[in-house]
């Protein structure tokens, strides 16, 4: 059946600014009319159903393919809208697509928790539902509850109407305005999607739980990459939404910036601009209290010590709001704790290697078949990290002819790439003494060996082998990047 197709499937490309969904016998000449002529006004490109009758069981598949060509999805909850079969089928369907998608709901005149819950005139309309269509009711059901938990706007709790239309287009027209940056932002960017789109998978955006999620991963390899693009696309589901930086940097200092961190969270948060916090507590309860409330969308970058976030959290992330996700980029696993979601960044296979040196080093150009073998030393050396390709790339753009590629590599071998290994060492800094020193000895040393004859020899050296290399085994990704893993 069309609509069990997945967006996927069925999108060729956006044509539609919005998709507009609501029960026409409730909205089409009130609410959505208005909504509609707003924006038109505003020139944004939107599909609305004007058919005044249903025809048939089955959601047709023009109306499918409208959605799929949408970029954002706006669904009218209204008093019969779950009565309507048309429009349980294009809520499934909107869902599918809202990974390629934003979709924003608007409860009008009915409760949001008669949605989540199909209760009140909800529970009626399945009552209908439950004799005619039992295959279908337990996916309407679960996509009203997944929707309803999506942050939206409530008539109820915003008036006059007019004021409803203008907050709802102007968020439209925010949303819109971001999703085109980060297809921008995207363009540059290699490989990274299937990576973006498995950490998404880990925030399991439909549970209410609060989640941290960490992605871990060596220096360059795209830890803030991926979590700046999930940030921009997905922060428009959450009430408030806070991205920090530098926190490594920041706790490295005296007492001040990564107490200013924090009360940078708690202000945008909060949207409270006279917060100060400057003792290791958060302290206050009623501040508690409204962060729990606050459904947010929180990452912390380049956190280096467990001790980091328990200063943002006080200690319990359940401080904030049923849905809250934190995003957690580090290059140190040690910070998470058993249970806790870690998505390891995956370094780029060679073809996708070969895709970003090229950009930068011929400026998007293929090269000359005789520059080919140089290219795939190049990008051996810097083993599929995307900071190292890109300026390697820089580096050999100004190389114009092959003796010039020859001795940049020469030179390489000899003298590795300062900014590349400034970029590796911050986690060869982070070891204690003990590790450093295994790690230097395996690096010189034992490189090759069996791991159990390199640990022998280590222990009789007086290191604390077994300790030390379970410790380096976590930040072996970094090693890797230099070819000094003893496997």
């Amino acid at each position: 059946m069309a609509a069990a197709a997945s967006c996927s499937d069925i999108i060729p490309r956006e044509k539609y600014d919005v998709f507009l969904s609501f029960r026409g016998e409730d909205t089409r000449n009130a609410f959505t009319s208005h909504l509609y002529a707003a924006l038109c006004q505003e020139k944004i490109l939107t599909y609305k159903d004007d058919e005044e009758l249903e025809r048939g069981d089955d959601i047709s598949p023009a109306l499918l393919k409208a959605i799929s060509e949408s970029k954002l999805s706006v669904i009218i909850f209204s008093k019969d809208y779950a009565s309507s079969t048309w429009c349980l089928d294009e809520l499934v369907h909107i869902l599918r697509c809202r990974g390629e998608q934003f979709v924003i709901p608007i409860f009008y005149g009915v409760d949001p928790s008669h949605v989540r819950k199909q209760s009140g005139s909800y529970a009626d309309a399945f009552v209908k539902h439950e004799e005619r269509f039992k295959d279908k009711v337990l996916r309407w059901r679960n996509a009203l509850t997944t929707a309803a938990n999506i942050s939206g706007f409530d008539s109820q709790t915003i008036r006059p109407e007019s004021d409803l239309v203008k907050i709802v287009v102007n968020d439209i027209l925010a949303k819109l305005n971001r999703k085109l940056q980060i297809a921008r932002g995207l363009e540059d960017l290699v490989g990274i999607e299937k990576q973006i789109q498995q950490v998404e998978l880990l925030l399991c955006l439909d549970s209410l739980d609060v989640q941290t999620v960490g992605i871990w991963g060596m220096g360059g390899i795209g830890k803030t990459t991926i979590a700046d693009v999930l940030f921009h696309r997905l922060s428009f589901e959450f009430e408030a939404r806070c991205f920090i930086k530098h926190v490594r940097e920041a706790s490295e200092t005296k007492h001040g910036p990564l107490y200013d961190l924090r009360n940078e969270l708690f202000r945008t948060l909060l949207k409270k601009e006279d917060i100060c916090i400057t003792t290791p507590s958060i302290g206050s309860t009623f501040m508690r209290e409204r962060l729990r409330r606050t459904k947010a969308l929180i990452v912390l970058d380049d956190v280096s010590e467990f001790s980091q976030l328990e200063f943002f959290a006080g200690g319990d992330f359940n401080l904030f709001g049923p849905g809250s996700r934190i995003l957690v980029t580090t290059r140190n696993k040690r910070i998470f704790r058993n249970g806790d979601k870690i998505y390891e960044v995956k370094e780029l296979d060679v073809d996708e290697a070969l895709e970003l040196f090229y950009s930068r080093a011929f400026r998007n150009i293929s090269p000359p078949d005789d520059y080919t073998t140089f290219a795939k030393e190049v990008v051996d050396y810097a083993g599929g990290n995307p900071l190292a390709l890109k300026i390697l790339g820089s580096v050999f753009s100004y190389c114009r002819y092959k003796d010039d590629w020859e001795g940049e590599l020469d030179k390489l071998k000899k003298f590795p790439e300062k900014k590349i290994q400034n970029a590796l060492r911050l986690s060869y800094d982070g070891l204690g003494e003990n590790e450093k020193e295994i790690f230097l000895d395996i690096a010189c040393c034992h490189k090759g060996k069996h791991i159990d004859e390199a640990k022998r020899i280590l222990n009789a050296c007086g290191f604390f082998a077994n300790a030390g290399v379970v410790c380096l085994k976590i930040v072996s990704a970094e090693m890797r990047a230099e070819g000094l893993v003893v496997e």
